[in-house]
C-alpha cells in the first residue's frame, strides 16, 4: 500500500488573503493527503522549519500578495540550507506567465496558473511524491492535419509549388480517410481526404469547409499519458489508443480541452 503524502500548504509573506489555499487544501485531503496548513502571513523560515518538523513530502506555496519572486525562492534556499533540500516546494496563486521560468530556475518544482483545477495538482503531486514517470511534454508537432477534398487536387500546391516531398498516402479505414504526408523539417503535412459522406473529415468540410482541422503532437507511452489525463479531468475524445497512419497509435482531445483547437496524441513504434 502507497504512503499517504503529507503536504503542508503555506502563505509566505503578508498576503491576507486564504480561500484559495484552503481550497486547495481541502481538494488535497479529498484525494487521500494529510495536510498541514500554517495559517496566513508565515515568513520564508517558519514554512522551512514547519516543512522539516512535520516530515512533509511537498511544501505547496500560495502567493496573491505579488511578493513570490522573492518568498517562493527563499523557501526552497532554506530548505537546502537545513539539508532538506529534497522536499520540493510547489506554488501556484497569482502570478503572472513571464515570471514562471524564473520561478523553476530559482527550484520552485512547479508553478500552477490560476484555473488549474484542483484534481491536476492532485495528480502532479501522486506522481511526484511516489516517484512515478511525471508525463512529458510532447517532443515535437508531428504533423499538421489539412482537410481535402481530394488529395489529387491538392498535390499540385505542395508538392510543385511549395516542392514539399510526398512521404506517402495511405487509408485509414478506422478514420474512414485517405491521407497524404509531406515532410516539412522534422514534421509534417498530413492531408485528410474523406472516404465516405458519414466521416469525420467530410462533416467538417461541409461545416466548416476545407482548411487547418488539427494538430498531432508527438508522445511517449502514449496508453499511461491519456490515463493521466482522465484523472486531471482533460476532456478527451479518445479514453484509450487507436490505430492510425504508418501503425501509430493515435488519440484526440477534445477541443473544449484547448480553447477550441483539436490536438492529436501519436505515439510512433520504435524502429528497430
Amino acid at each position: 500500500m502507497s504512503k499517504k503524502i503529507r503536504v503542508l500548504v503555506a502563505k509566505p509573506g503578508l498576503d491576507g488573503h486564504d480561500r484559495g489555499a484552503l481550497i486547495i487544501a481541502q481538494a488535497l485531503r479529498d484525494h487521500g493527503m494529510e495536510v498541514i496548513y500554517t495559517g496566513l502571513r508565515q515568513s520564508p523560515a517558519q514554512i522551512a522549519q514547519a516543512a522539516i518538523q512535520e516530515d512533509v513530502d511537498v511544501v505547496g506555496l500560495s502567493s496573491l500578495s505579488g511578493a513570490h519572486m522573492s518568498l517562493f525562492p527563499k523557501v526552497v534556499d532554506l530548505l537546502k540550507e537545513k539539508n532538506a533540500g529534497d522536499i520540493p516546494v510547489v506554488g501556484g496563486g497569482v502570478i503572472p506567465a513571464e515570471d514562471i521560468p524564473i520561478l523553476e530556475e530559482k527550484g520552485v518544482k512547479k508553478v500552477f496558473t490560476p484555473g488549474t483545477s484542483t484534481d491536476v495538482v492532485a495528480s502532479y503531486i501522486k506522481q511526484l511524491v511516489y516517484g512515478t514517470e511525471l508525463t512529458e511534454p510532447p517532443s515535437k508537432i508531428a504533423h499538421i492535419g489539412i482537410a481535402v477534398k481530394s488529395i489529387e487536387n491538392s498535390l499540385h500546391f505542395y508538392h510543385n509549388v511549395l516542392g514539399l516531398k510526398l512521404l506517402g498516402m495511405e487509408e485509414v479505414p478506422s478514420e474512414q480517410v485517405k491521407v497524404a504526408f509531406f515532410g516539412i523539417g522534422e514534421s509534417s503535412i498530413e492531408l485528410l481526404e474523406p472516404l465516405s459522406d458519414d466521416s469525420v473529415i467530410a462533416k467538417y468540410i461541409e461545416k466548416k469547409g476545407e482548411g487547418i482541422h488539427h494538430i498531432a503532437f508527438e508522445v511517449k507511452e502514449l496508453a499511461e499519458r491519456l490515463k493521466v489525463y482522465q484523472e486531471q479531468q482533460v476532456p478527451l475524445i479518445h479514453e484509450t489508443p487507436k490505430e492510425g497512419a504508418h501503425g501509430s497509435q493515435i488519440a484526440f482531445l477534445h477541443p473544449k480541452a484547448a480553447n477550441g483547437v483539436l490536438f492529436e496524441l501519436c505515439e510512433h513504434k520504435k524502429e528497430d
